[in-house]
């Protein structure tokens, strides 16, 4: 095992807490920052771009009849291909919290549509379930599993928000442990359906799961419910008959007590467990490794490797596996620093780097702690959960040449812009405001001068004043410029009041009518 520390050259400040990785025949793709997409990259999704222990995050983009999806963080995400001899795979990702933080429901499928030197494009379709749908939960596993030539998505565990009816003040954003059952997802239907197995008593969260052909067999965990690590080893098969799928769960002896561990593939029938928790305020530094043969499972300690000082007292740690036994590790900065980085990344590679073994085992881990300003640290409700890929991380082609000078200096323009002195908008904490906004925050055109954008609700625009001034090409001046605005308005003109003619005076006799001069010079000779 090597340790090597790396440097993240842009957008570092998107890589916290709750994001996931996404493996593509052995390009590494970055999803799930917290907060919403930046305008350089709406869909949120990143090329993961590692060359001599350097990264840089490369936009991708999703085509045209994707739907939309949200940075999730904390989901639970899967490979899935058609049988275990397809090549081509995508992603399943189910749940998370949404920048609103709430818990997601929604089933999301994430393929490539067309791939070249410069550029990935994604297709994210969203699915609807019937049945015996899931509620919205993070820190779940997700997996698929393959029997009699069919193949059905497993889902377990997780936690929730408690329900409304047990809700209060005091305890509105409190959790639970989803019930311990297990869903059968048929991804070609839409079908869901719940199974209740004896041997699963509680609910858990942020376990390790690793599914070989029609078996899943769960790791560890935490139960929030009874606040433990239990040493929990479970094996749970999924045989798919012509009729109805029938599920069964065993109890394994052999288990280890951890929760929010990695989980890395270096060949058919091994993995590897790095970091996670063992206790609330405990890393787990040991690592392990799992061998899966001849549906036996066999887990036992390996050399650790050389943890540096700034890993092995940093309170926290989270990252994701990047496939072909290759881990991505963060910690925090150091804040005694003048200038210190949120995070400090690391490469763990626990393969040698010319593995490329043709693979049939899909695993799914939940890793990772605290989301910054949401928890305190070692707190389970805040852990992760990724996929390990098999996919080989090796790759000699080039891949996208992306310069980031091409981009719009954000600073001057675009939607994350500070647009008045109490503008408050902040691309990692922005949320959505007005039901018209999708992914970025609603922005109006304030005529003054040569012009320039302001966001809408740093304005104070009631929505019905947002979409009419959207509607059509009326003018609008911001409230620094409204009065000014008012100034340089041409008054409008105003005719002069008709007034009815004075009566004639007229000369006797003369039959002429008096000029307003002789009117006046009459006056003085007669005064």
């Amino acid at each position: 095992m090597s340790l090597q520390m790396v440097t993240v050259s842009n957008n570092i400040a998107l890589i916290q807490p709750g994001f996931s990785l996404m493996n593509f025949d052995g390009q590494v793709f970055f999803f799930g920052q917290k907060g919403w997409p930046k305008r350089s990259c709406p869909t949120g999704v990143f090329h993961l771009d590692v060359k001599h222990n350097h990264v840089k995050l490369k936009p991708t983009i999703f085509s045209k009849d994707s739907c939309y999806l949200p940075p999730l963080r904390y989901p639970a995400t899967c490979t899935f291909k058609g049988s275990l001899e397809s090549e081509k795979h995508q992603y399943i990702i189910h749940g998370g919290k949404t920048p609103n933080n709430e818990v997601s429901d929604k089933i999301y499928v994430m393929s490539i549509v067309c791939k070249n030197n410069k550029k990935v494009t994604f297709r994210c379709t969203e699915k609807d379930l019937v049945g015996d749908v899931p509620e919205a939960r993070y820190g779940h596993s997700i997996n698929v599993v393959y029997s009699r030539g069919k193949s059905m998505g497993v889902l377990f565990g997780g936690r929730s928000y408690m329900p409304s009816t047990h809700r209060t003040t005091e305890k509105w954003n409190s959790v639970a442990d989803c019930l311990p059952r297990v869903f059968l997802v048929d991804f070609e239907f839409g079908c869901a359906t719940s199974y209740i197995l004896p041997e699963l008593q509680d609910g858990l969260s942020f376990h390790v799961s690793i599914a070989k052909n029609d078996t899943i067999y769960i790791l560890g965990g935490h139960s929030l419910a009874n606040n433990i690590r239990p040493a929990n080893l479970y094996r749970i098969r999924v045989d798919l008959p012509l009729g109805s799928p029938a599920v069964n769960c065993t109890v394994l002896p052999g288990g280890i007590s951890v929760s929010s561990a990695i989980l890395t593939q270096t060949n058919n029938d091994e993995f590897v467990i790095v970091g996670g928790y063992q206790l609330e305020n405990q890393k787990r530094m040991i690592c392990n490794i799992i061998s899966l043969e001849d549906n036996k499972i066999e887990i036992r300690e390996m050399e650790t490797p050389d943890w540096t000082p700034d890993i092995k007292h940093s309170k926290i740690w989270f990252g994701s596996n990047m496939g072909n036994g290759t881990v991505f590790l963060g910690i925090p900065g150091d804040n005694k620093q003048v200038v210190s980085e949120g995070f400090y990344f690391y490469m763990l590679k626990c393969a040698e780097d010319d593995t490329n073994e043709e693979q049939t085992t899909f695993t799914n881990s939940q890793t990772s702690t605290e989301d910054p300003g949401d928890s305190t640290p070692f707190e389970d409700s805040e852990e992760f959960c990724f996929s390990a890929e098999a996919n080989s991380f090796d790759g000699d082609d080039e891949f996208d040449t992306y310069n980031e000078d091409d981009e719009e200096d954000e600073s001057e323009t675009g939607y994350w812009i500070t647009c008045c002195p109490t503008c408050d908008v902040d691309i990692n904490t922005w949320v959505p405001f007005y039901s018209t906004e999708l992914n970025k925050p609603a922005m109006i055109y304030c005529s003054h001068g040569d012009g320039h954008w302001v966001h809408a609700q740093c304005m104070d625009l009631a929505e019905r004043t947002l979409i009419h001034l959207s509607a059509g090409s009326n003018k609008y001046y911001c409230n620094e410029h409204v009065e000014i605005a008012r100034a340089l308005h041409t008054p409008q003109r105003v005719l002069p009041l008709k007034k009815p003619p004075m009566k004639s005076l007229h000369k006797k006799g003369s039959g002429k009518i008096l000029t307003p001069a002789k009117k006046s010079f009459l006056r003085r000779l007669f005064d």
